[in-house]
């Protein structure tokens, strides 16, 4: 069986109307489960942030700012500098300044590595994700590239990836990290859960031929966790057909292409399976998940730990506010 991690996800309702006792209790947890998540980060956040990504439909933002500096009087939360956080301090806040300064220095690389992406054959869209995608990069952080493609030529097209990659690019992953890819007949994320829901609010499309909505309507149900969430409104360039890429798909259009395919799956399933021998089936299916449409190779486990430490805020908070985090 597949190992999914799932979530129960937030009722599509609206708020208790103002005055109502439960509106106040609501949006409480939802702030406290917003800054717990955002703490395993260590990612300070503005009012406005705390209301984008809250699981509360509907709140207004002076609610949210109130609420905010009720908690801080009640020594829950802390501000620094006008950022919120669980345990932020002044380092905190300065080390967000300089990663969202060397975000913006490493865009304009993302989107050449991204335009060279789209001209792979067969890939419909490219997205920016990971921490990029929030605005932020560490000194050591690598770019990220969520993938979607044809269905049928996935792994063929990863393995292209791969191969330029390591031939180009020294096989460094600083510019270059292709971690994540689905095809368009299976465009609906399987872990539904906060941390699969804050990646997929967050993505920045770059390229793509309608894949992006698509994509966003396939995954409703994370804008369902996190209601407030938006799409990001950029310019998405046309991830054409022309040139050598239609040539290349005419040529891997047939039975050629599908044996690749098959190939490029189960060589790299059994390279994976003889590099990461230590990982039980479950986690390896969670952390390289290998299916002929979808590859996603995490082989730190990062959602599983990410939960985990969001999980164990959680339970800290409770402890010390003495209310259940519903």
């Amino acid at each position: 069986m597949p190992t999914i991690i799932n979530e129960p996800l937030a009722p599509i309702v609206a708020m208790p109307p103002v005055g109502d006792p439960r509106r106040r209790a609501d949006l409480r947890s939802s702030v406290l489960r917003t800054l717990a998540y955002f703490a395993v980060f260590r990612h300070p956040m503005r009012s406005d942030e705390v209301l984008a990504f809250a699981c509360t439909r509907c709140p207004a933002p002076n609610e949210v700012e109130g609420l905010l500096h009720e908690l801080h009087r009640e020594g829950v939360v802390a501000n620094v500098g006008g950022y919120w956080g669980l345990h932020i301090t002044e380092a905190d806040v300065q080390a967000r300044s300089e990663d969202a300064e060397r975000a913006g220095d490493r865009m304009p690389r993302a989107r050449r590595m991204a335009r060279r992406i789209a001209r792979t054959p067969f890939v419909r869209a490219v997205f920016v994700s990971g921490s990029l995608s929030k605005g932020r990069l560490a000194p050591d952080g690598d770019i990220d590239f969520f993938i979607i493609t044809a269905p049928g030529r996935l792994w063929l097209t990863r393995t292209l990836l791969i191969a330029y990659k390591k031939l180009f690019l020294l096989n460094s992953r600083r510019d270059f990290c292709i971690n994540y890819f689905l095809d368009t007949d299976h465009l609906r994320v399987e872990d539904h859960n906060r941390f699969t829901a804050t990646e997929i609010v967050t993505l920045l499309p770059l390229h793509g031929n309608g894949t992006r909505d698509a994509f966003f309507r396939a995954n409703q149900w994370a804008f369902e966790l996190l209601p407030v969430a938006r799409v990001k409104q950029v310019p998405e360039v046309l991830a054409g057909n022309e040139g050598r890429k239609a040539f290349w798909e005419r040529l891997l259009g047939g039975a050629l292409g599908e044996a690749l395919d098959s190939w490029s799956m189960a060589f790299t399933w059994r390279y994976w399976r003889w590099k990461f021998s230590d990982m039980d089936p479950c986690t390896f299916d969670l952390a390289l998940r290998t299916r002929s449409y979808v590859s996603k190779h995490h082989p730190r486990n990062f959602q599983r730990r990410v939960l985990d430490a969001y999980h164990e805020r959680l339970r800290d908070l409770e402890l010390r506010t003495g209310r259940p985090l519903h």
